[in-house]
């Protein structure tokens, strides 16, 4: 037989509107569970259309536009591509050059039938100086304008 608490308790609940069978919580917090009731009302109302009848989406169209093949990129952009301007800078192409004539370079020794250790050797030393010197030759990060914030590349 339950105790004097919890008929009390019973009784409040059933005064409230909350059957017992329902009431999964034993007194403890309601979040979780569904309101039958106010489930109830709310589809009758969407019945008889007064819950504002039948739902519209709020946002505006969307409209996918086709940019395959038909976009130009403008190379005329002078903050795209600008030249040089500081001995920075040009030691910086230079570095590129190196890397870009040794790799070339690779390609030729490989392809010849007989070579000699000393040319591989070179090729490969301009190869490591040239990704030495762009340690040297970096620029600021903060000047940067492909980092974001964080220093991550964009």
């Amino acid at each position: 037989m339950p105790n004097r608490a919890e008929r009390r308790k019973d009784a409040k609940n059933a005064r409230r509107g909350i059957p017992s069978q329902y009431d999964q919580t034993r007194g403890r917090g309601r979040s979780g569970m569904i309101d039958e009731y106010a489930l109830q009302q709310k589809s009758m109302r969407l019945q008889e259309g007064l819950d504002g009848g039948e739902w519209k989406p709020t946002g505006g169209s969307v409209t996918a536009t086709d940019t395959t093949l038909t976009t130009n990129p403008n190379y005329t952009n002078p903050k795209m591509f600008k030249a040089p301007h500081s001995l920075r800078q040009w030691f910086r192409v230079g570095s590129w050059t190196l890397i870009a004539l040794s790799i070339i370079a690779f390609f030729v020794v490989m392809w010849l039938p007989s070579h000699p250790i000393w040319l591989v050797a070179t090729i490969s030393g301009v190869f490591v100086v040239g990704v030495l010197s762009l340690f040297f030759t970096a620029g600021d990060p903060k000047h940067n304008p492909n980092l974001d914030a964080h220093g991550t590349a964009v």
